[in-house]
């Protein structure tokens, strides 16, 4: 390669890589790292990940990732060189002194790709670039340069502030549809359904694996997709599915035809944002037309994923101020107009950008508070998620998370008041969580913080775009004098809310209010009460019995917010009424307007205040037998970060069936982990009694259980030879407390492998100790070793590198395996350091008491828990029929009951660690 025009630097396990712009390479120590970086600024890649694994506090740069989210907006690229080179169709590095000169060629590349685009380049585009160089962005001289222009303004004379970040002039407004017409009731029978799944399996790009347990899947499914006949009484199948029977084409198929033939939507929920993918890239299959496809096919997320318009205008006004955010506001002004749809999370937003730009900056310009003023916002025709909301009552297939459904259903519509009647809820394994994480209660001191931020605005703070709530609906309350006192008073009562400063003022008992009254005698019982050490996840304790004081001050904090919830009822109340009394006059966007405020007041204020009124007026009583209450103090390093009363359901599933399965028509809940086997391997139909078991503990964990009408039970068998190509290895001889030999167990299995293996930890310690002690031997042997917890890239972003890069092995936690889908060679090993067994908090003992109560043994609730943990990790091994796997726990008191947790004929065998390691050796080197 000729010499470059800038020197590259790149962070391995051994310190700082340097190539020079003639191709010299030297590895640098931090000394001089420093001198170097005081001379020249380098190429790199993923400026925060480098500088956090070199041990820098800043670093300065030319980050190409910046640069190829300018040149190609919204586009996929894993963020590595060897991701640039792939994106770029360049030759893949193998060695870090490779991706050094990749870094070089991938920079020249993209200059090159400006340079060409020429006078095809938009005015937005020369516009947006202007405004990042006049912020100091370290491309800006170099990308103006490649066409032929200069920083200034493009029209000669001074730039006005915000100028090329104004892209709200460039969106297209979208057009209201017709109401929806109510959905048909016609069937879908098992062979349309097995007809239509042929032709979905030969409209893929290659020829498809014959699948007939797939068949059999889609026709068991079509029981959902029948008439109702009576109200509350759904038609649900409760189907589990093993890896590799095509679970996403088997639904697709009924639900697509259903979608049709009854002019309505089927909605499909999962719980990761990697399987909304996969569902929507499979959906090619059905609509090989782009345009066709993003008209019946929408993902929906809540609001606070999508860009804000007015939040990013907000922001672009403020530049003259902070001129170093044009660049990052640039970046997004690049992706927002190339966006499919202004999904900032998990959308086709980079994660990547999200680390470089700022995740907290950016996540400031979403609605995250339900602050939006709907049709009062001049961008509101043009609003991303007014967009997609229209979009999907006419779309066939909504893809969502199950968290969304869960809290649209329970609330009657966050963005609309439309329901499906029919749904789909794969990794149904998950709904227990999900379901507990959107039906709990948390009186905190970030909670009641919130609200006061929701109800009173940034009160004064400089910068902050928080818009409170006379801002949102004094203009519609018009000349009604009693609405407009309501919400006076309303204003008036919210300052009894927690302001600023408050965590400090309850850990110093210099309270202000009855809420922060409440909340230090709250930690002080914690503090008093809590058994044990905090173990990173704060304390906690049982409320019964209370403390001298709390039960005074919780009285006090009840009638304060009761105080607060009559003001809030006049508001909706004056809302509605005008519905009625203008219903004549008022257009479409004043009416969506009055009703998603309404909403916003119900859900955001009134539902969360009769939420805490009801915990607080409950500790004056005996403990309600549906729920689980208790109190806790969060910390991080030893900082007091939230303290308060906490509500969860014993049974959470429960609420999820009555405001979702019950209310429906129909609906699929499936996964390829639901049964919990009980320790004892049975085949896939198997009718035997602890079968039996296993579908009741199905049923519990997703709530069918509460259905007058029950599931329908179906199971297919994965059509993988897991005996033949699976390997379950525990390991005997590895003290799991001496963190020198778990480190060194790790590394020994993962250089066995030759990469390609995934460790799992229950501790984020543990994790880091194992990362700093094997990553030099690993990359001596041309092994990349990525980590969570340790660099600067989130569990996304690096499940995405480790799929990409089939030498390469990732360190995470044991929640990571669920985001992990990675088939082929790129996961053949899987290392746990210790049983997953789940957290032994108050809520996890009360749920595990009730569990004895039906009839469970003394451990029966724990093990459940872990197998299906296993159960989960174990199945990322092989996802197609010529995948080869390791599993190893290197936690020696991995007991046997546990052996369910994989399929008929896996035996676990109990090796020591050399054995271990030839085993792994010998058995991966024969695929």
């Amino acid at each position: 390669m000729p010499s470059a025009a800038w020197p590259a630097l790149i962070a391995t396990a051994r310190g700082a890589l340097w190539r020079g712009v003639e191709g010299e390479v030297e590895r640098l120590a931090p000394g001089a790292l420093a001198t170097r970086l005081a001379e020249a600024t380098p190429l790199i890649c993923h400026a925060r990940d480098t500088a956090l694994r070199l041990g820098l506090s800043d670093l300065a740069g030319l980050d190409v990732l910046e640069l190829f989210a300018f040149v190609r907006p919204a586009r996929f690229c894993v963020p590595t060189p060897v991701g640039l080179a792939r994106a770029l169709e360049l030759a893949e590095p193998q060695t870090p002194e490779q991706a050094l000169e990749t870094l070089q060629i991938a920079a020249q590349t993209l200059l090159d790709e400006l340079e060409d685009m020429g006078a095809l380049v938009s005015a937005d585009t020369r516009e947006i670039a202007r405004a990042m160089a006049r912020g100091g962005w370290s491309w800006g001289e170099a990308v103006l340069a490649a066409w032929g222009l200069s920083p200034g303004a493009g029209s000669g004379g001074r730039p006005r502030p915000g100028a090329g970040l104004d892209i709200w002039r460039s969106l297209p407004e979208w057009e209201e549809p017709p109401p929806p017409t109510p959905p048909g009731s016609q069937p879908i029978e098992p062979r349309d359904a097995r007809l239509r799944l042929g032709q979905l399996v030969a409209a893929g790009p290659g020829l498809a694996e014959a699948r007939p347990s797939q068949g059999d899947f889609a026709s068991a499914v079509t029981h959902a997709f029948q008439p109702r006949e009576e109200e509350d009484r759904p038609h649900v199948v409760l189907v589990e599915a093993g890896t590799g029977v095509g679970k996403t084409l088997g639904y697709v198929a009924p639900a697509s035809l259903w979608a049709e033939r009854n002019g309505a939507p089927v909605w499909i929920a999962t719980y990761t944002r990697n399987l909304q993918r996969q569902i929507d890239g499979e959906l090619d299959r059905l609509f090989r037309d782009s345009a066709e496809k993003r008209r019946r096919v929408v993902i929906r997320k809540g609001r606070e994923n999508y860009l804000c318009l007015l939040n990013y205008q907000e922001a672009a006004g403020r530049v003259a101020l902070t001129p170093n955010n044009a660049i990052g506001l640039g970046l997004l002004a690049r992706w927002a107009l190339a966006s499919r749809d202004g999904d900032m999370m998990g959308g086709d937003l980079p994660a990547w950008l999200l680390d470089l730009v700022g995740r907290g900056r950016i996540a400031g310009l979403a609605d995250r508070r339900g602050e939006c003023i709907y049709s009062a916002c001049e961008h509101y025709r043009k609003c991303f998620v007014e967009r997609t909301v229209r979009r999907a009552r006419e779309a066939d297939i909504v893809i969502a998370n199950h968290a969304l459904v869960m809290v649209q259903a329970a609330m009657g519509g966050l963005d609309d008041a439309t329901r499906p009647t029919r749904y789909v809820f794969d990794e149904g394994h998950h709904l227990f969580d999900a379901a507990d994480g959107a039906f709990g209660a948390h009186l905190s001191g970030v909670e009641t913080a919130d609200l006061r931020r929701w109800i009173l605005g940034a009160e004064g703070r400089r910068g902050s775009r928080a818009r409170g709530l006379e801002r949102r609906v004094v203009d519609l309350l018009g000349d009604d004098a009693e609405a407009v006192a309501a919400l006076r008073k309303l204003l008036n009562l919210a300052q009894a809310l927690p302001g600023g400063g408050w965590a400090e003022r309850v850990g110093d008992g210099t309270t202000s209010g009855p809420v922060e009254t409440f909340l230090a005698l709250v930690r002080q019982q914690v503090l008093a009460r809590a058994a044990g050490e905090e173990q990173g996840f704060g304390r906690e304790c049982d409320i019964r019995p209370l403390a001298p004081g709390v039960g005074e001050a919780a009285t006090e904090l009840a009638a304060a917010l009761q105080a607060m919830l009559a003001p809030v009822r006049q508001l909706r109340q004056a809302l509605r009424q005008r519905l009625e009394s203008r219903a004549d006059s008022l257009d479409t966007g004043q009416r969506n307007r009055i009703e998603g405020i309404d909403r916003s007041l119900a859900n955001r204020c009134e539902r969360t205040l009769e939420a805490w009124i009801a915990m607080l007026r409950g500790l004056a009583a005996d403990a309600d037998p549906a729920f689980v209450d208790w109190f806790a103090l969060e910390r991080i390093d030893g900082r007091d970060a939230d303290v308060g009363m906490y509500r969860h359901y014993l049974d959470p599933a429960e609420p999820f069936v009555n405001a979702v399965i019950r209310p429906s028509h129909g609906a699929v809940v499936t996964s390829a982990s639901l049964r919990d086997s009980l320790g004892v391997p049975a085949a896939a139909n198997d009718q035997a009694p602890g079968d039996a078991a296993g579908w009741a503990a199905a049923e519990a964990r997703t709530g069918l259980r509460h259905l007058e009408v029950p599931a329908v039970r179906a199971a297919m068998a994965s059509p993988f030879d897991y005996v033949a190509h699976t390997r379950v290895l525990a390991v005997r001889d590895v003290a799991r407390d001496d963190a020198e030999q778990v480190a060194a167990a790790y590394r020994e299995l993962f250089l066995a492998a030759e990469g390609g293996a995934l460790g799992l930890f229950t501790a984020i310690g543990r994790l880091r100790g194992v990362h700093r002690r094997i990553a030099p031997a690993l990359e001596a042997a041309a092994i990349p070793l990525y980590a969570q917890h340790v660099g600067g890239m989130d569990a996304a972003t690096l499940v995405d590198v480790f799929r990409a890069e089939e030498r390469s092995c990732l360190l995470g936690t044991d929640a990571v395996r669920d985001g992990v889908n990675v088939p082929g060679r790129s996961l053949r090993l899987i290392v746990f350091d210790r049983v997953p067994w789940p957290r032994p908090d108050i809520l996890h003992r009360a749920r595990k008491t009730a569990w004895r109560a039906l009839g469970g043994g003394a451990s029966s609730y724990d093990d459940m828990l872990a197998r299906l943990r296993l159960k989960q990790a174990y199945g990322r091994l092989v996802r197609r029929a010529d995948d080869r796997g390791v599993f190893v726990m290197l936690d020696s008191r991995l007991p046997t009951r546990l052996a369910g947790a994989f399929p008929p004929g896996v035996a676990i065998e109990r090796v020591g660690l050399a054995d271990a390691v030839a085993q792994v050796r010998a058995f991966l080197g024969e695929g």
